[in-house]
């Protein structure tokens, strides 16, 4: 018998399917911030809600002993919001306590009641807006579509994939067995799907619901209880998240409790100690590499899944049109000043240059064409403020201040960004650095931030195989190229494909590197160090769950 949340919400979750299968262009939940589409007072309402959040206690009615929190807004805005303090002992027996009711419900009551949640975190999407400019630092509108509709896209993929992978296998059969010419024996067999245990969700900061959703999602839908665990700098958009889940789940008829909010400082962390409770079964975790190996190595009792950090590269080869290649890199190289995971960090170029339509430009032509495409995407204020946004922690600066002295030379200087609407906010515009493919020890290593190098090759050939071999070695999430030749193109793909690091081959326009659709793209491939697992396919969802079946015979 289906559930009235899941007949409610079925057109949503049939068309999600189809999506997973086309992998053609699909969203559930439009990405413009429009009054139109979500209200007249909308924006106004959400700005309101999220200000009504600042200088206070974040209410949430599950257990907890006093408050936390230490969030600053990159934007120089106040927030001194407090967070319930949970101890761990009684959080985990309260998560526990609530999944045995929610695991032994039905599928489509599970599948229902998320989609609920995510039709409600849709309706307050200028809220969580606000919430992840003030504490990611993205700019208003990457805060909106990125942690708004796209992230409940993310989250609404895994439940799709969940629920398609729990009906694989029907809940009731009959197995007949001929034992002899007269005689057979039938036996009865029931399937119950088992939740794997508690669920832990590790935010990250920079993006702290699209990168959480999937995992929360599915591990909801297939049964289990989750704890969400943000990063200490970006606890609200999460806080937010939870507390539209407990509602829901409450006015469903559960306990509320199967989902709740584990928050810390960076002073008095928490994580180590979250994920390495026995009752822990499922972690989802986004963040550093270093963090990241410390998970996978420490919390074997669980299923873990993991997105790091990589180095990634774009190769240069041969180009139609000089300024339409260059004005895409360098919207990717500024967007959210280089905080993103999908960020090209290097970009090869042969020492003796490239065709440009029927033309050859030297090296230092085209690298110089980068920094002017740069430099013009910025020479508006306004613009420079939406696209860069604000550095989310000061060690980013501090970053930026050491990569002056590793002896590249300085093609780009990063310089403080004025931001007229928010004087206090921390921005800084990239810095483009030129180095040769003999000075690995520079570029052969993260630098999470607006930092970039413009590396001289010696051929496209040795462009790719750098790309793909620091992929392989230090994780890649994303790869670029471009060629106006189909064998070099084929040749990449190749070498991203055997490096297991997603391509994209001669991007211009309104589409970049950074990007990754839900329901089309699948964002980290879990084929090499940058993390374990991609967002989303099936194999996201098969292991946060058992099939247990019991048999009887039929007289």
């Amino acid at each position: 018998m289906s559930h009235p949340l899941f007949e409610t919400h079925r057109k949503t979750i049939e068309s999600a399917l189809d999506a997973t299968r086309k992998r053609d262009y699909w969203s559930a939940y439009p990405e413009i911030p429009s009054g139109k589409i979500y209200g007249e007072t909308a924006k106004d309402d959400g700005f309101n809600a999220f200000k009504a959040r600042l200088n206070a206690t974040f209410e949430l009615d599950q257990p907890a002993n006093g408050t936390v929190g230490a969030e600053s807004s990159p934007f120089g805005l106040e927030l001194n919001i407090r967070y319930p303090a949970s101890d761990l002992d009684t959080l985990i027996t309260a998560s526990r306590t609530a999944q045995a009711a929610w695991g032994a419900a039905e599928v489509e009551a599970r599948v229902g009641v998320c989609l609920e949640i995510l039709h409600r975190l849709n309706r307050s999407s200028f809220e969580i807006a606000n919430a992840v400019m003030h504490t990611t630092g993205q700019g208003f509108m990457m805060a909106f579509q990125a942690g708004g509709p796209h992230a409940q896209d993310r989250g609404l993929e895994a439940v799709a994939y969940a629920y398609d992978e729990m009906r694989r296998t029907p809940t009731k059969a009959n197995w007949t067995k001929r034992v002899s010419k007269t005689d057979s024996i039938t036996l009865e067999k029931t399937y119950r799907i088992v939740p794997r245990g508690v669920g832990v969700v590790i935010g990250c900061s920079t993006f702290p619901t699209w990168n959480g959703y999937p995992g929360l999602f599915a591990s909801l839908a297939t049964g289990n209880s989750v704890i969400v665990k943000p990063h200490p700098g970006a606890i609200l958009p999460l806080a937010i998240t939870v507390s539209i889940a407990r509602d829901v789940l409450r006015q469903a008829g559960f306990d509320p409790n199967v989902v709740t909010l584990a928050a810390d400082t960076s002073d008095a962390p928490i994580t180590k100690e979250l994920v390495q409770r026995p009752e822990v079964g499922i972690i989802d975790y986004t963040g550093s590499s270093a963090f990241g190996d410390w998970i996978e190595a420490h919390a074997k009792h669980a299923a873990v899944y993991t997105e790091k950090a990589g180095v990634n590269s774009t190769v240069i080869d041969s180009i139609a049109d000089l300024k339409a290649v260059t004005g895409n890199l360098a919207f990717s190289l500024c967007l959210y000043s280089g905080q993103m995971c999908t960020t090209p960090q290097n970009i090869f170029i042969p020492q003796d240059g490239i065709r440009v339509g029927d033309e050859q430009k030297s090296f230092d032509e085209v690298a110089g064409a980068i920094v002017k495409a740069v430099d013009w995407l910025l020479s508006d204020g306004a613009r420079a403020a939406e696209v860069l946004g604000a550095i989310q922690n000061p060690a980013t600066v501090d970053r930026i201040d050491a990569a002056r002295q590793l002896g590249a030379e300085i093609l780009r200087d990063s310089q403080p960004v004025d931001n007229e609407a928010f004087p206090a906010a921390r921005v800084h515009s990239p810095m483009i650095l030129k180095t040769g493919a003999a000075n690995r020890e520079l570029f052969a290593k993260e630098l999470f931030g607006p930092i970039a190098f413009i590396v001289a090759t010696e051929s496209t050939d040795q462009s790719i195989a750098l790309s793909s071999e620091l992929a392989g070695t230090c994780g890649a999430i994303t790869a670029g190229v471009y060629s106006t030749d189909e064998n070099v193109l084929q040749k990449a793909e190749q070498a991203a494909a055997a490096a297991g690091v997603p391509l994209s081959c001669n991007l211009t326009g309104p589409i970049y590197v950074n990007q990754a659709a839900a329901f089309s793209d699948f964002h980290v491939s879990g084929a090499n160090p940058a993390g374990n697992a991609t967002l989303c396919d099936s194999a996201f969802i098969a292991n946060r769950f058992r099939i247990v079946q019991s048999r009887r015979i039929v007289s």
